[in-house]
């Protein structure tokens, strides 16, 4: 399972919001390149960037920030926020990330994604932010009449590279994950899930292994200090070695 470092770009600097309010953001770093290179240094196998002045703007905001990242740490990149154009989405990869991360645009208009998708096979990730059982949209700001299985059940058979989920009440709030959540998500569909929300500690990185996700997106609590990088890289490196023996 991949544990992949979140860096949230906003002004400029290293943030983390709690349940993705913008009033409530703590300033982490001034530089997040330099934080990327440290993600990188503690062997992080891949780093989940996110343009939050993008995500509420509706278009990227930080790609010169990004391209600086990418162009340092010599780990791939997967970028989200506000990438709700072909255009923007093509700058994106222009500056050297390996997946985009589309949420909004994707779901109001499928049809415009299936393009992009057809364009950049297995190369888009569907954001999958939840608030309550809806599905969130605009940088969480609104929501819409669809549940994260309705959008699972949608999108299963798309050349995407898998889903992002989110469940933004235990965003940046270390309550742990959601498991049985997880679990019946990941029962639904095929495709890799990455689970986003909640995670704060070694044990729930072996929950989250039991499920079966591909990967699980941490902030907080490695910004806090609460879980170890390294640690954990290794300890889901040994169950994955128990798994295969």
């Amino acid at each position: 399972m991949l544990i992949i470092p979140a860096i949230d770009i906003q002004g400029g600097r290293c943030v983390r919001l709690r349940q993705g309010d913008f009033a409530s953001e703590t300033v982490y770093a001034d530089d997040p390149v330099a934080v990327a290179e440290h993600w990188a240094v503690q062997g992080a196998p891949r780093l989940h960037l996110v343009d939050l002045d993008g995500a509420r703007t509706g278009r990227p905001q930080n790609l010169q920030t990004v391209r600086r990242i990418v162009e340092r740490v010599p780990v791939p990149c997967q970028l989200g926020g506000g990438l709700r154009s072909e255009g923007d989405i093509r700058a994106a990869f222009a500056c050297g990330v390996q997946w985009c991360v589309i949420g909004t645009q994707a779901l109001l208009t499928p049809g415009w994604f299936a393009a992009l998708c057809q364009a950049f096979p297995q190369r888009l990730w569907l954001g999958v932010d939840v608030r309550d059982g809806l599905v969130a949209t605009h940088g969480w700001q609104q929501t819409i009449s669809q549940t994260a299985e309705d959008v699972l059940a949608q999108f299963v058979s798309w050349p995407i590279a898998g889903f992002i989920v989110t469940d933004i009440r235990r965003d940046g709030m270390l309550a742990g994950v959601n498991v049985e959540w997880l679990q019946h998500l990941v029962r639904q569909t095929q495709l890799p899930i990455i689970a986003s929300g909640g995670v704060s500690s070694l044990q729930d990185i072996a929950r989250l292994c039991q499920v079966g996700v591909a990967g699980c997106i941490v902030g907080k609590s490695l910004y806090e200090r609460k879980l170890d990088l390294r640690q954990a890289l290794a300890w889901a490196a040994a169950q994955s070695h128990g798994d295969r023996r």
